[in-house]
């Protein structure tokens, strides 16, 4: 079954649209600096995972496919046929998966600290058991230094806590699902379907998918574009946004 996700749309209605996906953990806040840079030329969907923010739990182990499906279902109800696509780790799954099940309709799309297949799979289970026990608060401390760096938390203390905050608003339950989506995912043997324009993006201080995992994406769609950020970790969009908003900017004209 799809879930309803909850959005958050900004720009004119007339205006092409780009999709923005969020990562695990996260919510809409995750684009702030997107919004703020596209709306005045896109309309811009920033959705929440299923689970996450504002949008509806669904009990239960999901997959990647019921993740993008849960995105055609908010298009669909916002009638959006044609669109773009951006997404950070999950986020960037979703997109693969959108690019896969319904190319006809994805412009362009952009896929930012992710993977084609995660590391470690059964580790997810791991993960997903230890949130649905002890809650999503027990990931908080191993964020730093893999959503961002320590130096740059230090830098931008206040963005960090909300960030984090994040997290820790996020129900384990949902949190849980999507993890065993991730811990399930694997498409590296369709990479060469996708057909539309790609941009591929990866962080430089990022552990979680360390650039040469995200290498792996660009070198498997034919001609994708890649680009790795200096000093950025898991969430590159958003501590370093100038150098990924010019990056989107180019890529969408």
């Amino acid at each position: 079954m799809t879930a309803r996700l909850s959005a958050v749309v900004d720009g004119p209605d007339d205006a092409p649209v780009l999709v923005l996906g969020p990562s695990l953990g996260t919510d809409t806040g995750l684009f702030d600096a997107q919004a703020a840079e596209f709306a005045g030329d896109f309309r811009v969907v920033r959705y929440d995972l299923r689970g996450h923010g504002g949008s509806e739990v669904v009990p239960g182990p999901c997959t990647m496919a019921d993740l993008a499906a849960d995105v055609v279902a908010l298009l669909d109800r916002l009638g959006v046929d044609r669109f773009s696509y951006a997404g950070v780790s999950i986020g960037g799954a979703i997109g693969q998966q959108l690019a896969l099940t319904v190319p006809e309709r994805l412009e362009k799309l952009a896929i930012i600290a992710s993977a084609a297949q995660f590391a470690d799979p059964p580790s997810w289970t791991a993960r997903a058991q230890q949130v649905r026990e002890q809650g999503t608060e027990t990931l908080v401390g191993s964020r730093t230094g893999t959503w961002f760096t320590a130096a740059w938390a230090e830098q931008h203390p206040d963005e960090a806590l909300r960030l984090l905050q994040m997290l820790r608003d996020t129900p384990d339950e949902g949190y849980a699902a999507c993890c065993e989506a991730i811990g399930d995912f694997d498409v590296r043997d369709r990479l060469g379907q996708i057909t539309m324009p790609t941009l591929v993006v990866a962080g430089a201080e990022d552990p979680a998918t360390p650039p040469d995992m995200v290498r792996l994406i660009a070198d498997g769609i034919p001609g994708a574009q890649f680009l790795v950020v200096t000093g950025a970790g898991h969430l590159p969009n958003t501590t370093d946004p100038e150098t990924v908003n010019a990056a989107l900017r180019g890529h969408l004209a």
